[in-house]
């Protein structure tokens, strides 16, 4: 009971102090603020320093140094004067212990020259395989010579322009030379396409997930202190395995499909996921329907030198009566896929911050993605075998009715119905 009310006693002393300070702190000079907050703490006697360092927002320093003022002028018996002018400085301009950078004119140059990304090629700098934190490089300053500590090293370099830096993804490797000319034909076929109301779709496989009680990145709201708690190790789970989700992107209609896999993510099941949307969304808002676009990554289950992928698509082809034309995004741009940034990326917002516990959680988390725009989700699990390493022999492929373009035949080309 004591110490309760001794803990209110100094709330109530703490809210007075800072009451007095908002109301004088605008009419006192820089040593009269000085003074009353020395004032303030010589009152309290002890731990007075920290109850009106925290009251006003002065540092305990100041607030030391106006204590020290206060007992120099109650010993010497004088007066505070003040210049009648709130708020202004007593300090002659340019009085006050100078900056390092302004004591030791290299401290700067070398600094910069220890985080400049030329000392990387420097086999002699000691910070080439080192982590360069503020510590770091106040160590090897202090090496070469200068006074200086981690604190001011980062003060130094924010007064610079440097803050702290991820890296970025913005380097894509070989670039081939019809990467433009590419995107253009992709651009042009699809926008054919659907002026003349025809389908035109983008399709790719999801990024494989585990499935089980495992850390799925983001946040989401939950009781202060209250997190899911998920397995510490991500190993995966042998009797859940992982889910591979599949997805096809009907660019005209805003609407996506995405086939949640539990077998082996090939072009049969890459096929069959379209199968299965043509049959349930694709002809219903199509049904005069002739052609069939599809846009595709270069590699993976549906790449270009995939012989089971043409061959499934012509099997497609012969079951819907459509042409089907395909037309494959350049090595390294699969980012530009339509599925990537109008699908994909809704989905991972959606279920941010769950743990994918079942396969049938990820396919109620996609089937209930939504965007302000008006994006649909159908999703599905989709449980049958689709074994690895089916080939296709020459005479299969040989048989497969394909045309392919002037341009760049290996990634544009055309299959139609036997």
């Amino acid at each position: 009971m004591a110490s309760v009310q001794r803990s209110r006693c100094s709330g109530a002393r703490k809210s007075t102090i800072k009451r007095r300070w908002e109301v004088l702190r605008g009419v006192l000079d820089e040593r009269q603020r000085r003074l009353f907050v020395g004032v303030e703490a010589l009152v309290l006697g002890r731990g007075g320093i920290s109850h009106v360092a925290a009251a006003t927002g002065v540092s305990r320093r100041t607030v030391l140094s106006g204590l020290q003022e206060v007992g120099a002028l109650a010993t010497r018996g004088d007066a505070a004067p003040g210049d009648g002018n709130a708020g202004a400085r007593v300090r002659a301009p340019g009085a006050g212990r100078k900056r390092l950078a302004e004591k030791d004119s290299t401290l700067v140059p070398e600094l910069l020259d220890l985080v400049c990304p030329a000392t990387r090629g420097d086999p002699q700098s000691p910070l080439l395989w080192s982590c360069k934190s503020l510590r770091v490089l106040a160590d090897e300053l202090q090496a070469r010579g200068h006074v200086v500590s981690h604190v001011v090293v980062g003060r130094l370099l924010k007064a610079q322009g440097y803050s702290l830096q991820g890296n970025a993804k913005v380097i894509e490797g070989h670039q081939s030379p019809d990467r433009n000319a590419q995107f253009e034909f992709i651009n042009a076929t699809v926008s054919a396409a659907l002026e003349a109301g025809q389908p035109a779709i983008s399709v790719d496989t999801k990024k494989k997930e585990l499935v089980g009680p495992y850390k799925n990145n983001g946040r989401e709201w939950h009781p202060s202190g209250e997190p899911v708690q998920v397995k510490v190790h991500d190993f995966v789970d042998p009797d859940l395995g992982r889910a591979n989700p599949y997805g096809v992107y009907d660019i005209g209609a805003d609407a996506g499909w995405v086939s949640v896999g539990t077998d082996h993510d090939t072009s049969a099941f890459a096929v069959q996921t379209i199968r299965r949307w043509w049959f349930a969304m694709g002809c219903p808002l199509y049904p005069e329907a002739r052609q069939l676009t599809i846009t595709a990554d270069g590699g993976g289950s549906n790449g270009h030198r995939v012989r089971l992928w043409k061959l499934e698509l012509s099997r497609l082809a012969q079951e819907t009566g459509l042409t089907i034309h395909v037309c494959h995004f350049p090595p390294g741009t699969s980012k530009w896929n339509k599925i990537e940034h109008r699908l994909f990326s809704f989905i991972t917002m959606n279920w941010r911050g769950r743990p994918l516990i079942s396969h049938e959680v990820i396919v109620n988390l996609i089937a209930n993605t939504r965007t302000r725009s008006g994006l649909t989700v159908h999703a599905e699990l989709d449980a049958g075998l689709y074994p690895k390493g089916v080939g296709v022999s020459d005479a299969d492929f040989a048989a497969i009715p394909i045309d392919r373009n002037a341009f760049h035949g290996d990634w544009n080309y055309t299959i139609k119905p036997a």
